[in-house]
């Protein structure tokens, strides 16, 4: 007895199947497809159509990734013991490259980005890693982007985020920069003093060679402790008057 039923749906299944290679692709995303195991040209964006049980397709998104790269052990050159984390930013300029030159080019760039970075801070000293970061994250985005070339992958920044310390490193550079801030204060202080004898001593020399600039200075001296109505006033009389009552 013929059976209608698997007659009728030989042909739902056939169109069901045909339907379902209608693929569609957002603007930042593209298609790596592979027909019969053979790699073939990235579609996208846009509709796409892959031909069911003889195309398999891969989604790429081509999006900037923001990846943190986990703290790392590392010790520097100097032999400090420090932790390291950091930020990476990338995104995949060839599909293709991406799905076959690696088989995980996120996983794989997480890794390389950790090595990397415990390798480049390690040859640093600590002064440079705290006061040079702007040159360690080029060297970093330098290394990382010529190794991720061949995986069609573009690393396009690099910033090393956070350098934690030991405690008691913390507290020796906290005293070290204590004592630098009394080092420049006392210099501070030195150069004052000495402007302010330079300042005496031109005085004198101006006193030395007018003598009546002595006298005026002394007529304003009386004038200003008047002004701050005092019971009681020293004056100092100059020695050249009173000569003038005992000769």
């Amino acid at each position: 007895m013929f059976d209608f039923t698997v007659v009728a749906t030989v042909p739902v299944v056939a169109i069901l199947l045909l339907i379902s290679g209608i693929k569609i692709l957002k603007e930042y995303e593209r298609a790596v497809v592979f027909r019969l195991g053979r790699l073939v040209k990235a579609r996208g964006p846009g509709i796409t159509y892959i031909i069911p049980l003889v195309e398999k397709v891969v989604r790429v998104g081509l999006r900037t990734v923001t990846m943190d790269v986990p703290p790392q052990d590392v010790i520097t050159r100097d032999n400090v013991s420090i932790k390291v984390s950091a930020v990476l930013y990338f995104r995949v300029i060839d599909p293709n490259r991406a799905i076959t030159e690696v088989q995980n080019y996120l996983f794989a760039s997480s890794q390389l980005a950790q090595v990397t970075l415990r390798s480049v801070c390690g040859q640093a000293l600590l002064d440079e890693l705290l006061a040079e970061r702007d040159k360690i994250n080029t060297r970093i985005q330098e290394i990382l982007d010529s190794q991720t070339e061949p995986w069609g992958i573009k690393v396009v920044l690099v910033e090393v985020k956070d350098i934690d310390l030991p405690l008691d490193m913390q507290r020796a550079m906290a005293k070290q920069a204590e004592a630098e801030r009394e080092r420049r204060a006392k210099i501070i202080h030195a150069e004052g003093e000495f402007q302010a004898a330079q300042k005496l001593a031109d005085a004198a020399e101006v006193i030395g060679k007018q003598p009546i600039a002595l006298h005026l200075r002394f007529l304003q001296s009386l004038v200003e402790v008047s002004a701050d109505n005092n019971s009681t006033i020293v004056v100092p009389v100059p020695v050249d008057l009173l000569r003038r009552f005992f000769a």
